[in-house]
């Protein structure tokens, strides 16, 4: 069943329209079915016209921001461009890590692999930083922060694997063997928050989207 546009918004002004995008709803027109629902398809018929600022995977829920106009179009994409929008994530990974806090710097390569993974590639990756932050512990499994610097493909999911805490329900980059997929049958990664300008008052503006219930329901809230 196609998600209600209504319960999606987060914030909507003159400017912006801003979501809380589901897991398993696309960002993007799916290359191969053109009819699979995406988020313009299911935003456009209540909102008018929508541009594209930035994206989530499919399997990655949580905040993602649209522009009204093409003109508010260039000035939030040329904020992206230029690593002036924060972005944080929560992710829910396997096991327990020993630090607080830790800075990943492994460069990565896209599609390095037979399944088309972005691998770990000192020689022909592209820098990559992903700051990670222990927010609580569970019994045996973590929810951390992670705060990408750069904006790599699957850049987060990527480092998680390669520290050896792959992300709960991750079916690329974890092992769908291991029993955290009955915990959480899909990709335990949400787009927490956006800290930008706003394009026609200049104001800082912080946005956030709250967990959906699978979330929220491994986390006890």
């Amino acid at each position: 069943m196609e998600p209600n546009p209504e319960q999606l918004l987060i914030f909507i002004d003159a400017a912006l329209l801003v979501v809380n995008k589901p897991s398993g709803v696309l960002t993007l027109p799916d290359g191969y079915d053109r009819e699979k629902p995406h988020l313009r398809s299911l935003l456009e018929p209540s909102y008018g016209r929508l541009w594209i600022v930035h994206r989530l995977d499919r399997d990655t829920s949580g905040i993602i921001l649209l522009a009204r106009s093409a003109e508010v179009h260039r000035h939030v994409n040329t904020q992206f461009q230029e690593n002036k929008v924060k972005k944080l994530y929560h992710a829910l990974v396997l096991g327990n890590p020993p630090w607080q806090t830790l800075t990943l710097k492994d460069p990565l390569r896209p599609d390095g692999d037979r399944r088309h993974r972005t691998i770990i590639d000192p020689k022909r990756g592209k820098t990559a930083i992903t700051d990670l932050r222990v927010l609580k512990h569970h019994e045996g499994y973590s929810l951390l922060e992670a705060s990408p610097q750069t904006g790599r493909t699957h850049q987060i999911r990527a480092h998680l694997r390669h520290t050896g805490y792959p992300i709960l329900g991750d079916p690329l980059y974890g092992d769908p063997s291991h029993p955290s997929h009955a915990l959480l049958p899909r990709l335990g990664l949400h787009a927490r928050s956006l800290s930008l300008v706003h394009p026609q008052t200049e104001e800082p503006i912080q946005l956030e989207a709250p967990y959906h219930e699978d979330f929220s329901k491994l986390l006890g809230a």
